[in-house]
C-alpha cells in the first residue's frame, strides 16, 4: 500500500454496490435499503463517537472504529487483521459465507479485499436492457396517469360549475356530490404536488430527502386519499339512505356526512402526523415499511369494507324491491335505473380495492400501480359522467337553460332589428 487509504463516499459506494438491485425493485423497498445502511452508519457513528472521548495509552495506537460506506469496521491494533461479512439483507444479497478482509497498517486500514462488488452477490441482478424496459414502462405508466387525472379535473370542475349554477340542482344529493367531486380534485392535486416535490429533480436522493416541504406534501396527499375514500363512503351511505326512506332528501343529515367525509380524515391524519413526529421523524414520511403506516392504513381498510358491505346490501334492497309485486311502475322504473346505475358504480364503491386490500404493500406491485395509479386517475371522470353529464335531471335543465338563453338572444336580436327599423 502506497499511502494511507480514504474511504469513498457512502453515497457513491452504496450507488455502486446496490444499483443493479434497486433497478429491479420498486420505490419503497429501494428507500427501505437506503434506510438500513443509514441506521448502521448512525450506529457505527455513535460508536466512533464513544472512542474519541476515550484517551488512546502509548503502545496502543492502531486503526480507530471506520465507517466505510457498507460496513462498519471495530478499532483495531496496528499489525491485526479483520473480516466482516456482506450485508444482510433480504432480497439483496444472495447468502454468501464470503468474508471481505481489511489490514491494519501503519498507513491506515487497507483496502477491503476482496472488494464489496466481488465477495457481495446480488439476488439475480437484472440486465441493461431489462432496466431500461423498465424505466420505459413507468415512464408510460406516468403519461397515462398524468392525462387521467388532467381529464378527471377538467371534468369534475366543469361537474360542480353545473351543479353550482343551476339554482333547481341544489339539494342534498348534488351537495353531496359536490363534496365528492371535491375530494377527487384535491387527490388529483395532491399527486401532482407530490411529483413535484419529490420526483422532479434526479439529482435528489428523495430516499433520503426530509424537509418539511416534502413532508406536508405527503401528509396532504395522505389527507386527500383518506378524505376520497371517506367520501365514497358517504355516498354509499347516502344510497342506502334514499332507499330506506324511499327517495326522501332529509337534510338532517348533511353535516353527519361532512364529518365523516372531512373530519374523520382530518382526525387521523392529525394522528400520523404526531406519531410520526415523536416516534418515527425520518426521510420524508412516505415510506411504506413503517408501523406506523397502519395508522392511515386501517381507517382505509374500514371504509373499503363498509362500502363493500353497503354495495352488497343496496344490490340486495333493489332486488328485492323490483321483484315487489305491488309495486307501481314509476317506482319500478325508478329502481331498475337506479340499478344500472349500481352496476356502473363499482370502481364507484371502491369494489376493486378489496382484491388488493389485505395484501402487503410488496405484493402484486405492477397490479396494483396499474389499478390505483392508471385507473384510479380516471375514476374522478367515470364520477362526474354518472353523476353528471349523463344525469337526467341535469340534462334536462341544461336543455331547459340552454332553450331560455337562445329565445332571450333571438328577442334581442329582434329588438335591435326592430329599433334599427324605426330608426
Amino acid at each position: 500500500v502506497g499511502g494511507p487509504w480514504q474511504p469513498p463516499r457512502p453515497r457513491w459506494l452504496l450507488l455502486l454496490l446496490l444499483l443493479p438491485a434497486l433497478q429491479v425493485q420498486g420505490t419503497h423497498p429501494d428507500c427501505s435499503i437506503v434506510l438500513h445502511f443509514q441506521r448502521r452508519e448512525a450506529e457505527c457513528l455513535q460508536r466512533i463517537r464513544s472512542e474519541n472521548q476515550t484517551l488512546v495509552l502509548p503502545g496502543q495506537e492502531g486503526c480507530p472504529t471506520e465507517w466505510d460506506g457498507v460496513s462498519c469496521w471495530p478499532a483495531l491494533p496496528l499489525g491485526q487483521s479483520r473480516a466482516v461479512a456482506c450485508p444482510d439483507i433480504l432480497n439483496v444479497f444472495e447468502k454468501s459465507k464470503g468474508l471481505i478482509l481489511r489490514n491494519c497498517t501503519e498507513w491506515g486500514w487497507s483496502l477491503p479485499s476482496p472488494p464489496y462488488h466481488s465477495a457481495c452477490q446480488l439476488e439475480t441482478p437484472s440486465s441493461n436492457s431489462d432496466t431500461e424496459a423498465k424505466a420505459r414502462h413507468f415512464v408510460i405508466m406516468k403519461v397515462l396517469y398524468t392525462c387521467g387525472y388532467s381529464t378527471s379535473l377538467a371534468a369534475l370542475l366543469l361537474a360542480i360549475g353545473i351543479f353550482s349554477c343551476f339554482r333547481k340542482l341544489h339539494c342534498t344529493r348534488n351537495s353531496i356530490h359536490i363534496h365528492f367531486f371535491t375530494s377527487f380534485i384535491l387527490r388529483g392535486t395532491a399527486v401532482f404536488i407530490k411529483d413535484s416535490v419529490l420526483f422532479s429533480d434526479e439529482s435528489i436522493d428523495h430516499c433520503t430527502m426530509s424537509t418539511v416541504t416534502c413532508k406536508a406534501a405527503i401528509t396532504f396527499f395522505q389527507y386527500s386519499v383518506l378524505a376520497n375514500f371517506y367520501w365514497l363512503l358517504v355516498e354509499g351511505l347516502y344510497l342506502q339512505t334514499l332507499l330506506l326512506l324511499t327517495f326522501t332528501c332529509d337534510r338532517s343529515y348533511t353535516w353527519g356526512y361532512i364529518l365523516i367525509g372531512w373530519g374523520v380524515p382530518m382526525v387521523t391524519v392529525g394522528v400520523w402526523v404526531l406519531t410520526r413526529l415523536q416516534y418515527d421523524d425520518h426521510g420524508c414520511w412516505d415510506d411504506y415499511s413503517s408501523p406506523y403506516w397502519w395508522v392511515i392504513k386501517s381507517p382505509i381498510l374500514l371504509a373499503i369494507f363498509v362500502n363493500f358491505l353497503i354495495f352488497l346490501n343496496v344490490t340486495r334492497m333493489l332486488a328485492q324491491k323490483i321483484r315487489c309485486p305491488d309495486l307501481s311502475k314509476t317506482h319500478k322504473q325508478q329502481y331498475m335505473r337506479l340499478t344500472k346505475s349500481t352496476l356502473l358504480l363499482i370502481p364507484l364503491f371502491g369494489v376493486h380495492y378489496v382484491v388488493f386490500a389485505l395484501f402487503p404493500e410488496h405484493v402484486g406491485v405492477d397490479a396494483r400501480l396499474y389499478f390505483e395509479l392508471v385507473l384510479g386517475s380516471y375514476q374522478g371522470f367515470l364520477v362526474a359522467l354518472l353523476y353528471c353529464f349523463l344525469n337526467g335531471e341535469v340534462q334536462a335543465e341544461i336543455r331547459r337553460n340552454w332553450g331560455k338563453w337562445q329565445r332571450s338572444m333571438e328577442s334581442n336580436v329582434f329588438n335591435l332589428a326592430t329599433q334599427d327599423f324605426t330608426a
